[in-house]
């Protein structure tokens, strides 16, 4: 499973979160705790938002440990926005369309987990997305093609029931195809402004997610990157983190969600 972080608040430098600290995203791209796999070297990709409207994006195959570039890109880049995203392939090839995050527009989308059995419905999940989203898939990944089909089901607009809506349809086809392996998604979402992150398995057993504020910037973070007594929560089973700019952060049930989707 891959390990990622997401942050909004006063702009900083990325290495304060993505390199400095004691268990920084770089550390667990080698020495991952709270995942199946400890190292994630299949590849890394940062996203922030700058003076520019669409963000900037830096992907690379290289292992996050090992890729001098990302620290001294790190080291010169202020964002008051980013997302930043190690990769542990769950079956799909080593190339740089497949590393996170993902970006249509305005938006970046990154996730850690899989959907079971990808390839047996990859064709009929690949169906629901419509012909002007589909002809920017760049990848091969499970999570490329989520992230389009929760754009196509009205993501921008509505993030947590859309979110709902895809994880509903992609459990449907799940079933259809007689899948027992589960579906685990816990991701992050941004417009550029606000920040959405996820936390859902079909099995009660979704990958872990934590948050922490402090003052008006919020850290989401698939494992603390430091002492786990500073004022991180873990993100309950099932919910999600919603942080709109100017306002509290709440958090939104995904079951009840779906529950409320029409089958």
């Amino acid at each position: 499973m891959c390990r990622f972080l997401a942050y909004r608040g006063e702009p900083i430098f990325l290495d304060e979160l993505v390199c400095a600290p004691a268990h920084s995203l770089v550390h667990q791209s080698l020495h991952a705790a709270e995942a199946k796999t400890g190292t994630n070297g299949d590849g890394f990709g940062i996203g922030w938002y700058g003076e520019r409207r669409e963000p900037g994006i830096y992907r690379e195959v290289r292992p996050a440990w090992s890729d001098e570039n990302l620290r001294s890109l790190c080291g010169q880049v202020r964002s008051g926005l980013f997302f930043a995203h190690v990769r542990a392939s769950t079956g799909t090839s080593t190339t740089r369309a497949n590393c996170h995050p993902f970006a249509q527009g305005r938006h970046l989308f990154m996730h850690n987990g899989q959907i079971g059995g990808y390839l047996r419905i990859k064709r009929r999940l690949e169906a629901l997305i419509p012909d002007e989203l589909y002809e920017r898939r760049q990848g091969t990944t499970d999570s490329e093609a989520l992230f389009l089909v929760a754009l196509a089901n009205g993501l921008a607009e509505e993030p947590v029931s859309a979110m709902a809506q895809t994880l509903k349809q992609v459990r449907r086809l799940m079933d259809e195809a007689q899948i027992e392996e589960p579906l685990r998604f816990t991701a992050a979402f941004t417009d550029g402004e606000n920040l959405w992150a996820y936390r859902w398995a079909c099995d009660g057993k979704p990958p872990t997610l934590y948050f922490r504020e402090e003052g008006s910037n919020l850290l989401v973070v698939s494992e603390p990157i430091d002492d786990k007594t500073k004022g991180w929560r873990e993100v309950p089973k099932g919910c999600s983190v919603v942080a709109r700019a100017g306002q509290p952060v709440a958090m939104y049930c995904l079951n009840e969600a779906m529950a409320r989707i029409a089958a």
